[in-house]
């Protein structure tokens, strides 16, 4: 049963003053945020630019690029065909992508062998498939997909970009390590063959339709990209994260051979490359909460979604680290992260809390006890300024129970 919620208004103000600091510290350019308890909006806003700062204000309607935002959509679409008796957890993903039958390990010393472990369905969606990614640090298969720019060329397909992951080693047996990789991505060419749909087409038909998110999609029409964010950056997304030596600095970046504005036939994935705006993803969280559309459809069973938000990963496994940043405190359930050990938490939040995030700095969390959730939108590669803790410590501080 959820709990009563209300708002202290003189601490509210907490989050626009904290999103107004950065803005004008030049730490982002524009910053978004909706927070809500179940259907009620409890504070939202925006501060500072579309564009370039003193440029055009940050309208309420901006669209968004908010990559791996993207991933727990694509967990769900999966979570629905295993209802549909489409596919299971236990599947090897071999059956549905023959190449990945055969797959090698990556050793020390550059030493691949066979692995031992089939890769199956639940480890794509828990990221413990033995894949990686570009970016992360520390990993001997990075380079490999750094090699074929994997995640910087949107002109493959969908096909043709898992083909190439299937061309490497894999960086860990199956099953035995928790590594954030491109497994969100193989898990929807699996749909797209387990399904005979494409992408696209399976998303508007079991979870955009549905949910009403008439603005979330891989392109931007021509007639509304003015209403795209601008994005800035310390580094292209495949590029290696590193631990900044300067502050923050708002240097535009240019995403169009990664991430284009209108390349439907072509740019589509299951890692990163939605757009949308805080209002449409708003839509999607009460899913993640209940299994319910706002207008009360349901898209996932009851029983489904208690298996879903059961952390995953083995303490041993634990804890989770995306290169050289430590996610304390926090496990992976079937969609994204779920803080499991709230005494390990290094900001203000909510125990079971849940959601996850983008590289450009985009930001959700939901929380199934309480009804409470919220989105923070902002468009910057590389940061490591925490301003979706922050703004979610400045809201949840305001809150009475």
């Amino acid at each position: 049963m959820q709990r009563t919620v209300t708002v202290n208004p003189s601490r509210i103000a907490g989050v626009k003053r904290c999103a107004d600091q950065m803005i004008a510290n030049e730490s982002f350019c524009g910053i978004a945020w909706q927070f809500s308890h179940a259907h009620e909006v409890l504070e939202s806003g925006q501060s500072g630019w579309l564009d370039t700062p003193g440029g055009t204000r940050l309208p309420e309607d901006a669209l968004y690029r908010i990559y791996s935002m993207t991933k727990p959509i694509v967990s769900v679409l999966a979570l629905q065909l295993i209802e549909a008796g489409v596919l299971r957890l236990s599947d090897p993903v071999a059956r549905f992508l023959p190449k990945f039958s055969n797959m090698a390990v990556l050793h020390s010393g550059g030493v691949e062998r066979p692995a031992q472990t089939p890769m199956c369905i639940e480890h794509l969606l828990t990221h413990r498939a033995g894949l990686s990614y570009d970016f992360l640090s520390h990993c001997d298969v990075a380079p490999k997909y750094q090699s074929v720019d994997l995640v910087e060329r949107a002109d493959r397909t969908l096909q043709d970009f898992v083909q190439t992951v299937s061309d490497f080693p894999l960086a860990f047996e199956p099953g035995t390590q928790w590594r954030y990789s491109v497994a969100t991505d193989v898990l929807a060419r699996v749909l797209e063959v387990a399904s005979a749909m494409a992408l696209p087409e399976l998303l508007t038909e079991r979870i955009f339709t549905p949910c009403g998110m008439d603005e979330t999609r891989f392109y931007v029409p021509e007639n509304q990209q003015h209403r795209v964010a601008a994005l800035y950056g310390s580094r292209q997304l495949g590029e290696v994260a590193q631990l900044p030596t300067q502050p923050q600095r708002l240097t535009p970046l240019n995403v169009d051979d990664s991430h284009p504005l209108n390349a439907p036939d072509i740019f589509v994935r299951g890692g990163h490359g939605l757009y949308s705006t805080v209002q449409d993803y708003q839509k999607f969280l009460p899913v993640l909460m209940t299994g319910l559309t706002t207008s009360g459809e349901r898209l996932l069973s009851p029983l489904m979604l208690d298996a879903m938000w059961e952390d995953r990963i083995p303490s041993h496994q634990q804890p989770l680290v995306i290169g050289d940043i430590p996610l304390p405190g926090y496990g992976w359930n079937l969609t994204g992260r779920v803080l499991a050990n709230p005494g390990e938490a290094l900001s203000l939040t909510l125990p079971s809390e849940g959601g996850w995030s983008g590289a450009a700095s985009t930001y959700f969390f939901v929380h199934r006890d309480s009804g409470l959730n919220g989105i923070v939108m902002t468009q910057y590669i590389g940061s490591m300024i925490p301003l979706a803790d922050d703004l979610r410590s400045a809201f949840l501080q305001a809150l009475e129970f």
